[in-house]
């Protein structure tokens, strides 16, 4: 593909509709948009800040070029200053951080001059180290002119050991992570005694990111921290920020256990946004059983980053995995230099498993300017301050709107037009999704999932709680209802004893270590290069059977590895480098058994059901695929030991009379159960806060728990996510959305954006696209009027 520069004047960005009119111009370009919305800009509404903000802060907001502050920055600030907890769920770029720091920092100076010493403090609290060392920089700026009164430190896994004793003595505001405080600050709490004791406020960034298990591990370290602080005489208030989001505040009283006010209406001003959906085209090739293939997201961003570049259009490309960020932008860096020499070192490859110094050099030099494009993993989208970017490019639906709107707002946060491109991949959900764009730009965002109460996310939390401080009746209704039933559970498991009025830890073993907060399941497997013993990163643990198995192609800062072995008794991956043309996607079979129905409904003579399940997961073999093209070259098999998960599913099962209506018959009843089991995990992120990547399926033609055809789509995290949960209370729209997302696909027998799994454990076979239709449409007719509510 030519790429024709064009010289980009100092100072002056061309409009989003001019970039996007020349990307869309050459061979088949323009046939690829399949809509553009364009959302016009939006003025702003200022406000006054409420009289007690000291006036120091004020001036200092001033000095950093804000006269005033967005209505909905002077009312969070309000109620922060009443000691309201308060959740702000506005827009991308909408100045949430100023809204919490301005009553934060005043109640810190305020602090300051009493005569007690220290004063109050404050925790904030991000989901990556990045977006902590970005908002210290951001305070360090706006404080400089208060002097000491505000002693902000970073507080993490990269803080020197040198550094966290000054940090704990003397520091007012802290900014760390749930993994710090889970790890860290909790079991370390008498050494924190005088910063909780004076514990006023709590920001909690981007709260939106914690749902699933994730989330409901962190709704457990809060309540955690609530205890420990009210031992020390403190009641913090909570201050969360959001991207926008239905019911913040439901969501936010979830996650932090304390009633929370939402402030929703953005009173901020934004620029001209130009948003195209994209599809790429098909190709000549064929893939499994014969189906037509897309051309990847993967290459289609690329190419995009690279036209984007040589406009001198400052971009970042978000892409759902660590190893397409590498792809991206080794792709584009290949081709930018065959355009211009200069360009191919200002793009660079950003996502998560770099090592601190890696990252941190990447952040600088987006600051700086110095790079033009970046492809990144969801380690960059959080609120980090990117200013001046003019494009953003999302390389497949990242799974939620939330989520989206996030990265889409990245660019324009001056207040300039922004283009936003969404590449679909070649995938039911991103199909359905750039053929039905009301269904991202007519629909409110999602609620947040997530379930406080999952004994696997409760039980290690109560024995931390136990290990700082023993726990009394009195604090078991802090950690939620199901604390009862798990206490004796705990006691016969020998972790817990009861001793007379609390039950204590009685191991010598560090409780913390119980649980990895982000879901992973275990110690991180260390990526090594075997010949040096150089650690390139590491992977998590529930992602090394199928991303660093004997045989993967493993990408690291654009160089590329195969995995000699995989030692997963010490949790090891050793690699050397190479240069394979092609990637590598892991294959694997599953099993489920029934353990309990706890809610079932009839649907017609089907049946809709919600219960817990075990799963049986192998991986047993992996592809080779062409790099560009998708195309498979080979299988390999691999020799790993199963897995075994218990969790939560919805699973629904039709009768002999139901497929003889639908006619389905037996030899084609297989592929239309794998049909709609493979489409329905494609379409479900639109009506729950997951990816595909979250949840997983099974269908039999005789299941023998059901004694039916039964279709099974399952939470893959232990003791659920509540994924599977939303699904139940949304089955007759999810599948409806489900059926029509096949039948829309212009393929004749199934292809990738209808019907099959790129992580299908059986080679997308059987599948049948016209039975699964006439199955959906039979199961949709009795679905009831009336849908069971969700509590």
């Amino acid at each position: 593909m030519a790429h024709n520069q064009i010289p980009r004047q100092a100072g002056i960005r061309p409009s989003p509709r001019a970039v996007l009119g020349r990307l869309s111009t050459g061979a088949g370009r323009g046939t690829r948009i399949t809509h553009t919305e364009h959302l016009p800009p939006r003025p702003g509404t200022h406000a006054q800040w409420p009289s007690a903000i000291r006036p120091e802060v004020i001036d200092a907001i001033r000095a950093a070029g804000i006269e005033r502050p967005w209505a909905h920055q002077a009312r969070t600030a309000e109620h922060a200053l009443r000691g309201e907890s308060v959740v702000v769920a506005t827009g991308t770029a909408s100045g949430k951080s100023l809204a919490y720091l301005a009553p934060v920092l005043s109640t810190l100076l305020d602090g300051a001059e009493e005569p007690s010493g220290r004063g109050a403090t404050a925790l904030y609290l991000s989901p990556t180290k990045a977006l902590a060392a970005d908002q210290r920089r951001a305070v360090a700026g706006l404080t400089a002119p208060l002097g000491t009164g505000v002693r902000a430190a970073v507080y993490d896994g990269d803080t020197p050991v040198e550094e966290r004793e000054w940090v704990r003595q003397y520091a007012n505001y802290v900014l760390t992570n749930p993994d710090m405080l889970h790890r860290g600050i909790l079991p370390g709490h008498p050494r924190w005694s005088s910063f909780l004791r004076a514990l006023r406020y709590v920001v909690i960034d981007e709260c939106h990111t914690y749902r699933g298990v994730f989330g409901s591990h962190v709704a457990q370290v809060l309540r955690r921290l609530r205890r420990v602080c009210a031992r020390y005489g403190s009641s913090p208030v909570f201050l969360l920020a959001s991207a926008t989001a239905s019911e913040p505040a439901v969501a936010a009283g979830r996650l932090t256990g304390v009633p929370v006010v939402e402030i929703t209406e953005d009173g901020s001003p934004r620029g001209e946004v130009v948003f195209a959906l994209w599809e790429p085209p098909l190709t000549e090739l064929h893939g499994e059983q014969g189906a037509p293939v897309r051309r990847t997201a993967t290459a289609e961003s690329a190419d995009l980053l690279t036209d984007l570049a040589v406009q001198g259009v400052r971009t970042v490309t978000f892409v759902r995995s660590r190893r397409g960020a590498e792809l991206i932008a080794l792709i584009a860096q290949e081709r930018l230099a065959e355009v211009d020499r200069s360009l191919p070192g200002r793009i660079a490859a950003y996502r998560g498993g770099y090592l601190p110094e890696e990252r941190r050099a990447l952040e600088r030099a987006l600051h700086s300017g110095e790079l033009l494009g970046l492809a990144a993993t969801t380690a960059l989208e959080l609120g980090m301050d990117i200013a001046g970017l003019d494009a953003v490019v999302v390389a497949g639906y990242p799974g939620t709107r939330a989520s989206l709107w996030q990265q889409a707002g990245r660019a324009g946060r001056t207040g300039e037009g922004a283009l936003a491109i969404l590449v679909a991949r070649d995938d039911p959900l991103d199909t359905y999704l750039v053929h039905h764009p009301d269904a991202l730009f007519r629909q409110p965002v999602e609620s947040t999932v997530l379930d406080p109460d999952n004994p696997y996310v409760l039980a290690p939390h109560l024995c931390a709680a136990a290990a700082e401080l023993p726990l009394t009746e009195p604090d078991l209704e802090l950690f939620g209802p199901a604390t009862t039933e798990l206490m004796p559970q705990l006691e016969q498991r020998k972790l817990l004893r009861r001793r007379a009025t609390a039950w204590h830890w009685t191991r010598r073993e560090r409780a913390a270590d119980l649980t990895d907060i982000r879901g992973a399941g275990g110690s991180p497997v260390q990526v090594v290069e075997a010949a040096t013993g150089r650690l390139l990163g590491t992977v998590d643990a529930a992602a090394a059977h199928t991303t660093v198995h004997e045989g993967a192609v493993h990408l690291h800062q654009g160089r590329s590895y195969l995995v000699r072995q995989l030692d997963l008794d010490d949790s090891v991956a050793l690699v050397e480098e190479a240069s394979p043309p092609y990637s590598t996607t892991a294959r694997d079979t599953t099993t489920i058994s029934i353990l309990e129905t706890t809610t079932e409904i009839p649907w017609g003579d089907a049946r809709l059901c919600f219960g817990s399940v075990e799963v049986t997961n192998q991986v047993v073999s992996f592809l080779r695929r062409k790099l560009i093209t998708g195309e498979v070259l080979g299988e390999s098999k691999l020799d790993l030991p199963p897995r075994t998960l218990r969790t939560r599913a919805v699973w629904w099962t039709v009768t002999e009379d139901q497929l003889e209506e639908a006619r389905v018959h037996p030899q084609a009843l297989g592929g239309a159960l794998h049909a709609a089991e493979h489409a329905s995990i494609g379409i479900l992120p639109l009506f729950a806060t997951c990816d595909r990547w979250d949840i997983g399926g099974v269908s039999i033609p005789l299941h023998p728990d059901t004694l039916l055809p039964t279709v099974f789509v399952y939470d893959g995290h232990p003791g659920g996510a509540g994924f599977a949960e939303r699904a139940f209370h949304t089955a007759a729209r999810w599948l409806a959305a489900t059926r029509e997302a096949i039948a829309a696909c212009e393929c004749e027998a199934g292809c990738p954006s209808c019907i099959q799994s790129p992580k299908c454990g059986n080679g997308n076979d059987p599948l049948d696209k016209k039975a699964a239709i006439r199955l959906l449409t039979t199961l949709l007719a009795g679905a009831p009027e009336h849908p069971p509510a969700a509590e």
